[in-house]
């Protein structure tokens, strides 16, 4: 949690746990797609 520690005051942390045990599938890893998948992963989530 401690990686997280600026994001867990606005969700929580049930929200940050939350985050860490979802899934996100991302269609298309072009210019827009591989942004996203570097933010979702930098925001913890759990499985791409």
């Amino acid at each position: 949690m401690e990686r997280y520690s600026r994001q867990v005051p606005l969700i929580g942390v049930d929200g940050q746990r939350k985050l860490a045990t979802s899934s996100a599938l991302i269609v298309g890893v072009g210019g827009l797609g591989s942004a996203v998948a570097l933010y979702l992963t930098a925001m913890g989530i759990g499985k791409l």
